[in-house]
């Protein structure tokens, strides 16, 4: 294959790139060679002639699949704070396109706001180069939602009575998607009976507000309910529009979980250890925590960022881990992901093992402790949920039916880690859920597609909060 060359990508879809790259030890040319192979196998062989052409409310507009957002800056002095707002936003990870009427071109430049949002600004809704096509009803519709910022009493006044008689009101009048306003004015204008009307009228018509905010005014000595919301305040609640927040069905729960492998020292530079990469693991920590759990993630040595909001605990060896785990308890789901290491070495070498003429040193193995059936066995503090895992080769839900009966646990993720499999480490798993209820050996067997590893652990914790909540 040829090299590849690859050019106008998003800033943040080129950071990701260049992240999971990192995290999978290729190049970033590699990479992307990995992720068109894996696009190709599923795309279908051919396309639907049923298939609208038109983009379904609510998904992505932009071909990074990032979510998209029109901005319309009015004619106010709080313009100058649109240009901060486009750099929130774009920390969000939201493509901004932005619209200035012919006041706001008194307070800033199109040449700044095209700096900021890497994108071309509109002006006019006599542009003959975007008009050919009605560009107004595309800047209206190729998005994910409609900012006003600032939304001054002209602009809230058209809206209200239906004017079109430029692109921005244009935008509006044409708009099949969310509109959020952050209204900007003089305190006597918002208190104006008109201006209390027009927004009064915005908000049955389903018309979204942030602000305004109290404080001093650009006029000297004027001060009031009137100034535009701050830039992180309307970030937010775009955001919070365009991704609202999830379910929180482990709210209150907590929710252990390990990953990882563990090494298990044989001298002071040597130690037994296997491939996990605790990819599974730190997954389903970060999907715990989105449900609303208090995560506590007891990890091996891995190369990992730590997921954000989860308490973690490092560890080396299996008798590390099994210390902490049970530290950690009571919980109320207990995840046993790791790969803990069945063996070490009987007695670790003080100094470094040295090649002598006798040969190869002898090392006696020992079994470590089992966590996942020290814990499912416990008397008092096991949690009312224990899920293990069963790394197979071979004969994969028959080994994992007996793991599941033999260490007393509730359920076991079985996955086939086979090298042609490219599990370990990879970023993808084929699992199979293995449930069973009480101490009967009557266990259903769940097969689950090909999916990435975070998809495994969102619908885990999908069927565990199913699960919490039937024994509640």
């Amino acid at each position: 294959m040829a090299n590849l060359t690859i050019r106008k990508l998003d800033d943040a879809v080129r950071d990701e790139l260049r992240l999971r790259a990192a995290r999978s030890g290729r190049s970033v040319e590699d990479e992307v060679r990995v992720i068109l192979g894996e696009a190709v196998t599923r795309l279908p062989s051919e396309v639907p002639a049923t298939v609208s052409a038109q983009r379904p409310h609510g998904l992505p507009a932009s071909a990074s699949g990032l979510a998209r957002l029109t901005l319309i800056i009015g004619g106010g002095i709080a313009a100058y704070k649109a240009l901060d707002l486009i750099r929130r936003l774009k920390e969000r990870r939201i493509e901004v396109r932005c619209v200035l009427t012919k006041a706001a071109q008194q307070f800033v430049t199109p040449l700044a706001a095209s700096a900021l949002s890497h994108e071309r600004v509109y002006t006019d809704l006599f542009d003959a180069e975007s008009e050919f096509d009605a560009g107004h009803i595309r800047l209206a519709r190729e998005c994910d939602l409609i900012v006003v910022a600032p939304a001054t009493a002209d602009l809230i006044a058209k809206m209200a009575h239906g004017h079109a008689d430029d692109l921005a009101s244009a935008i509006l009048l044409a708009a099949n998607r969310p509109i959020l306003l952050a209204p900007a004015m003089n305190p006597l204008m918002w208190n104006n009976a008109a201006t209390r009307r027009n927004v009064l009228q915005l908000r049955r018509d389903g018309i979204l507000t942030v602000g305004p905010n109290a404080g001093e005014m650009a006029e000297a000595g004027e001060a009031g309910v009137g100034r535009m919301a701050e830039p992180t305040e309307i970030a937010a609640a775009a955001e919070h529009i365009l991704r609202p927040p999830q379910p929180r069905p482990l709210a209150g729960k907590r929710v252990l979980i390990t990953a990882g492998p563990t090494h298990e020292a044989i001298d002071p530079v040597r130690y037994i250890a296997n491939r996990s990469s605790g990819k599974q693991g730190f997954a389903i920590a970060t999907a715990a925590r989105s449900a609303g759990a208090e995560v506590v993630l007891v990890s091996g040595p891995v190369d990992l960022a730590e997921p954000a909001g989860v308490s973690v605990i490092s560890v080396e060896s299996a008798r590390d881990m099994l210390h902490r785990v049970e530290a950690a308890l009571p919980v109320d789901v207990a995840i046993f992901a790791a790969a803990v290491a069945d063996w070490r070495v009987a007695n670790e070498g003080e100094q470094k093992l040295k090649k002598t003429a006798a040969g190869v040193p002898s090392l006696q193995l020992v079994e470590n402790p089992d966590i996942l059936a020290t814990i499912s066995k416990l008397k008092d503090k096991r949690p009312p949920l224990v899920i293990g895992f069963a790394a197979e080769t071979e004969h994969l839900i028959e080994n994992a039916k007996a793991k599941i009966v033999r260490k007393g646990c509730d359920w076991i993720v079985a996955n086939d880690v086979s090298p042609t499999t490219g599990v370990m480490g990879g970023d993808r798993n084929t699992v199979h859920l293995l449930t069973r209820e009480g101490e009967g050996e009557d266990i259903s067997v769940d097969s689950w597609p090909v999916m990435t590893k975070e998809q495994v652990a969102t619908e885990l914790v999908a069927r565990i909060a199913g699960a919490v909540e039937t024994k509640s």
